[in-house]
């Protein structure tokens, strides 16, 4: 029989793999602690699952409001905007560089009713009033920056670091840095409130050029998180393991010899993960064990707070059972944005995600669970001071606000400014790179050694421009 080039090992590792029916690879394996089938990782790159120093949060529940909320209207204060209120921009302003191109646009009052929260007199609109009772657990950044001016970017940097497509999603990079805590469910769960498509799609949670197998898995928001978890009636125990022992003899044999090919490793991952989750998830998943007093607590009692309710509960359970990164989408297909009827739109969605938050952070601060969690808020960028269309705002990437609880996060504090209108962070900025790296920092991982070699490249999710804000740090 004549023999192919890609049957010949071209690696030592290979040769382990192939050679004495593979317990060469075995033995590897041990000595690397690394799995026989790998992760796709060299045992370099391996060593990143270990934090590289102590970090308080063991996990991230990351609330995301797609579209850009206004934080002149929610976190972001700014009394002289509603005195300046149909007048243009200052001269002394940069004009901006705007989304829609509506330039000379009078400056549009915030319609809010604002007070002081808490020891630290944090300024909360009466738009997240519910949240704002955690005021001395929040450290509120009204500096954020971004480079995205549209969604598609917006969204894609806030998620990869990157405006552009193809780079790993944070959520992947914690999965690949850190693992599963628990190896019966994935490491990176990604909820919607819809069936809306978030822009850009599965990309904002995919893996890019690492390895398929650290992408984010998508739970539905329904009454069931994992279609087809049950296994199909009529198959016991033993058949199903005996199918999916045969399916992983042919898919191994198969992979053996393509060890690029990621997808196809992943899938074979994704098989056995699927099996394993039927004995875990359920658990995890099932809404039914919480008491009627922890459900009414994230607003599973009311239509309009329900949806993300459920998912917000559904993160703490999650969470709870060593899932590393969960990222939950408010207004799925970019709902909160408003370049008009900004009052109706925010207001609806305000209502649907302040009760539910609220309630997050008190059940985590009960269960003990707030310090080893790291709750964040926010989303691609922010609004504009001046008015579109009469009663919107324009895309904001020039200064936003954005706010961590938990893990680690001093609480109580706010961190940098934007000017008196709002329009450009002034004080202390804090870009999306620098976002990451706190987070990476956070969870005891160090962003300038969380390396994932392409191409001949040593890759962060930082693109080696990120730094960590100690000010966030407890």
């Amino acid at each position: 029989m004549p023999c192919h080039n890609y049957d010949i090992p071209t690696s030592r590792r290979q040769f382990l793999r192939r050679a004495g029916c593979g317990f060469g690879a075995v033995a590897l394996a041990a000595l690397m602690k690394e799995s026989v089938l790998g992760a796709g990782t060299a045992p370099s790159q391996a060593l990143a699952r270990i934090p590289q120093h102590f970090g308080r949060a063991k996990s991230v529940i990351f609330c995301f409001m797609e579209g850009g909320p206004s934080h002149l209207d929610t976190f972001d204060r700014k009394p002289l905007l509603n005195q300046l209120a149909g007048q243009q921009l200052p001269p002394s302003f940069k004009e901006p560089v705007l989304a829609m191109g509506e330039s000379g646009a009078p400056l549009l009052e915030s319609r809010r009713s604002w007070k002081q929260y808490g020891q630290s007199g944090l300024w909360v609109s009466d738009w997240f009033q519910n949240v704002a009772e955690h005021a001395d657990d929040l450290a509120v950044i009204h500096s954020c920056v971004s480079d995205g001016i549209n969604h598609a970017g917006g969204v894609c940097q806030m998620n990869t670091g990157s405006i552009f497509g193809g780079r790993p999603s944070l959520g992947a990079w914690v999965n690949y840095g850190l693992g599963s805590a628990n190896h019966d469910l994935p490491g990176f769960v990604v909820i919607k409130d819809s069936e809306g498509t978030v822009v850009n799609g599965v990309r904002n949670w995919g893996s890019g050029f690492m390895p398929a197998v650290h992408q984010g898995v998508e739970f539905s928001s329904d009454g069931q998180p994992i279609k087809y978890l049950s296994p199909p009636k009529g198959v016991s125990a033993q058949q199903q393991r005996d199918k999916l022992d045969l399916l992983a003899e042919l898919n191994g044999d198969y992979n053996a010899t393509r060890q690029d090919n990621t997808e196809l490793e992943a899938r074979i991952r994704a098989y056995e993960l699927a099996y394993t989750m039927q004995a875990e998830a359920p658990q995890a998943v099932d809404l039914s064990k919480e008491t009627e007093a922890t459900k009414k607590l994230y607003g599973m009692d009311a239509p309009e707070t329900a949806v993300y309710g459920r998912n917000c509960l559904l993160a703490r359970r999650l969470v709870e059972h060593g899932v590393r990164f969960v990222q939950l989408y408010s207004g799925a297909g970019s709902k909160w944005d408003s370049h008009n009827r900004l009052e109706e739109n925010h207001g609806r969605l305000c209502r649907a995600v302040d009760r539910p938050i609220a309630g997050l952070l008190t059940d985590l601060k009960q269960r003990g669970l707030l310090d080893e969690t790291l709750v964040i808020w926010g989303g691609e960028f922010g609004r504009t001071p001046m008015s579109e269309q009469g009663g919107g705002r324009d895309h904001n990437p020039n200064g936003f606000t954005m706010w961590m609880a938990g893990g680690g996060v001093k609480g109580g504090q706010t961190i940098g400014a934007t000017d008196e209108l709002g329009l450009y962070a002034v004080q202390d900025k804090m870009h999306v790179h620098d976002l990451h790296s706190t987070i990476l920092h956070l969870l005891g991982v160090d962003h300038t050694q969380l390396i994932y070699h392409h191409k001949g490249r040593p890759e962060r999710i930082d693109q080696n421009e990120g730094h960590v804000n100690k000010a966030l740090l407890g």
